[in-house]
């Protein structure tokens, strides 16, 4: 049994067809928690590259259903890498000044400088998401937001940022389990809220909406990543290996030292 991560530009996507349970091949707890460290060390050395070169940026964007683990995830995944050289933004409701802007004037200055790693926890999607689901614009407005999107995420790749777009698929049967294991552990109630359980009510309706913007925003410069995300550790495992990927195809280079400094002793 098999399970793509990423579908061509164009294909329609049913989130039905993708199991938020399945594991590809033998991979089990211990092993992957093995292949995390390799690709958080490996992602430490470049991305350490990356800043010294100081010419491409890269942006990691999380989505999902609450309780996808978004936190967990950049927890793990960014185990090893310098805080100086990367920085999370997590978008939420906007303030009144964002709102008085476009809605992707936020996000721009969001956007990481040359030689960071930029982290999204929730991002532009948000605004063809909760916007849709709630009515908070016209239809006419969060339908004309797909191709913007689009838009302005080839002018990131052109202006050198790799975008690396994922996300974290749970089933609702696993959400109700994880919103339940925040009720019942008194250290966890605080994450709990009862605007959660009215959210979850219109998960059919956010179902249909990640599946228009995953499908209308599935573009070759800036792919959609569908990670199965019932299982945490397999989570972690893929997103990890996805950045690492990702880095590597980057190849960030240590630019060379300054001439003249070989056989210098410092006094």
């Amino acid at each position: 049994m098999s399970q793509p991560l990423t579908v061509s530009p164009g294909t329609k996507i049913h989130l039905k067809d993708f199991d938020a349970r399945f594991v590809a091949g033998d991979w089990k707890k211990k092993s992957a928690a093995k292949q995390i460290e390799e690709n958080t060390a490996i992602s430490g050395e470049l991305a350490y590259k990356l800043y010294a070169e100081n010419q491409r940026a890269l942006l990691l964007v999380l989505q999902g259903m609450d309780t996808a683990g978004k936190d967990g995830t950049i927890r793990t995944v960014m185990t090893g890498i310098n805080p100086q050289s990367c920085h999370i933004t997590s978008f939420k409701q906007p303030s009144q000044a964002e709102l008085d802007h476009d809605f992707l004037w936020r996000i721009h200055k969001a956007v990481p400088p040359r030689g960071e790693i930029g982290i999204f926890n929730r991002s532009h999607y948000g605004d063809v998401l909760v916007v849709r689901v709630h009515n908070l614009v016209p239809k006419e407005e969060w339908k004309s937001r797909y191709e913007r999107i689009n838009e302005f995420e080839q002018l990131l790749v052109e202006g050198k940022v790799t975008i690396v777009k994922c996300y974290l698929h749970i089933s609702k049967e696993e959400q109700r389990e994880r919103l339940q294991a925040r009720l019942d552990n008194p250290k966890k109630r605080w994450k709990f809220s009862m605007g959660d359980l009215a959210e979850r009510k219109l998960w059919d309706e956010y179902q249909r909406a990640y599946e228009d913007a995953l499908t209308l925003c599935n573009t070759k410069h800036a792919p959609w990543h569908i990670v199965p995300s019932d299982r945490k550790w397999y989570r972690n495992m893929v997103v990890s290996g996805i950045l690492r990927e990702a880095l590597e195809k980057m190849n960030p280079q240590v630019p060379p030292s300054e001439p003249g400094l070989d056989g210098i002793v410092v006094e």
